[in-house]
């Protein structure tokens, strides 16, 4: 979960954010981190780009931008399908 840490810090040019800032199952949308919509498609994005997946339906997308565990979970059960 760190690498996924390290990836959306980057990604989203969080420059004041360190990985262990970043709770594991701390919101990333509101009242956590207090990222925003076009923050989402940077994740979107990020998740085709750094781990080969896709989102099939768009309605699942708050369930799996909800915290750095459930991205994480998501990235690993996608990758787990195409394996």
């Amino acid at each position: 979960m760190e690498d996924l840490k390290e990836q959306i810090i980057r990604q989203l040019n969080l420059q004041e954010v360190k990985p262990e800032d970043i709770g594991n199952d701390q919101p990333l949308f509101k009242e956590g981190l207090g990222l925003d919509s076009i923050d989402a498609l940077e994740l979107i994005v990020l998740l085709q780009q750094y781990h080969n997946v896709r989102i099939a339906n768009p309605e699942d997308g708050p369930n799996i931008f909800y915290s750095i565990r459930t991205m994480a979970e998501y990235i690993t059960a996608q990758q787990n399908k195409t394996a």
